[in-house]
């Protein structure tokens, strides 16, 4: 391969992965803005009502429906309430129980290291000793990123609140094999019918909880909410399965460990809040882990890659079978 298509192979994956490291980080930053904005289960409703009626909307007028079929729609409903409705379930539930942001992002980043160790047997992709070692790089330098505010763990959250965040781990880690392992299915159909699912369970826990489900049109509210829905929700889950899809499930999750460091630095931007030196440690290392976790740094296909048949053999030797296809 020539050095341009190669260069513009390598700006590519740049471009998604740096994308998708921002566009999951400004969920943080957006749950700050939303936070006076209303009720938190209703606004999570909304923010996926919103992005799945519109992508529901343009799968139909481009007649794309018809290419997914009732087991790919199921799957990606599958999908959709465990990365966005599990996840963000434990994520939510944890702090709303007094849970500190620091420890559950700390615990939110073990989910590539789970990742990892699931891969290799459930997917087929094996994960080298050199992606261990960036994951276990990542990992500390997310615990750098968060160490000044640990010191609150255990203040005003019973210890059950904790489990949560481990369910959210579980969630995305799932979504990311399963997302991983079933056939590839239309990006845009897929993320109608996930957003979809996770629409109708975040209004049924809405409901639940005794909130209203009326959406608040005040200029700030609605700003939040399309701050979630577009740049957080189509971004963010966009970006994540494309990555997945292009680079490896190891590959994609490793770049959450970016997530703490760069929130810590746009919130430091964005609304001035105070910014360590272990914060910015805690970057620097972490990008260091998830550069050694790329391994050779080259795109891996879209289908799992699946052992290799052996040849049939033949009676006659003077000729040998060919490989059978996966």
């Amino acid at each position: 391969m020539s050095p341009l298509p190669v260069a513009r192979t390598v700006a590519l994956v740049v471009v998604l992965e740096a994308g998708f490291v921002l566009a999951w980080s400004s969920g943080f930053i957006g749950t700050r803005l939303a936070h006076d904005a209303g009720d938190a289960w209703a606004l999570l409703a909304w923010r996926f009502a919103l992005i799945g009626g519109l992508l529901t909307a343009a799968v139909l007028s481009i007649g794309q429906a018809r290419r997914l079929t009732a087991v790919d729609a199921v799957r990606s409903a599958t999908n959709g309430l465990l990365a966005q409705g599990v996840y963000l379930f434990g994520v939510f539930g944890a702090m709303g129980a007094g849970v500190p942001a620091a420890p559950t992002a700390l615990i939110a980043a073990l989910q590539p290291l789970v990742v990892a160790t699931l891969a290799g047997r459930l997917i087929g992709e094996p994960t080298t000793p050199r992606q261990w070692a960036g994951l276990g790089l990542g990992l500390i330098g997310v615990g750098l990123a968060v160490a000044e505010d640990l010191g609150r763990v255990g203040e005003g959250a019973p210890a059950a609140a904790y489990l949560l965040p481990i369910l959210s781990v579980a969630g995305l880690s799932a979504a990311t094999l399963l997302q991983r392992r079933w056939p590839s299915r239309p990006l845009v159909p897929d993320l109608a019918v996930q957003f979809g699912a996770s629409a109708v369970f975040f209004a049924a826990i809405a409901l639940a909880a005794g909130e209203s489900l009326a959406l608040d049109t005040e200029p700030k509210a609605l700003g939040a909410l399309a701050w979630l829905a577009v740049l957080s929700t189509l971004g963010g889950y966009g970006l994540l399965w494309v990555v997945v899809a292009r680079r490896g499930a190891t590959r994609a999750a490793s770049l959450v460990y970016l997530t703490p460091p760069v929130t810590a630095v746009w919130a430091w931007l964005q609304f001035g809040e105070a910014i360590g030196p272990a914060a910015i440690a805690g970057l620097v290392v972490a990008l260091a882990g998830v550069v050694l976790a790329s391994g050779a740094g080259r795109a891996v296909p879209t289908a799992v890659r699946r052992p290799a048949r052996r040849p049939a053999r033949t009676p006659r030797p003077s000729r040998s079978a060919g490989p059978c296809g996966g």
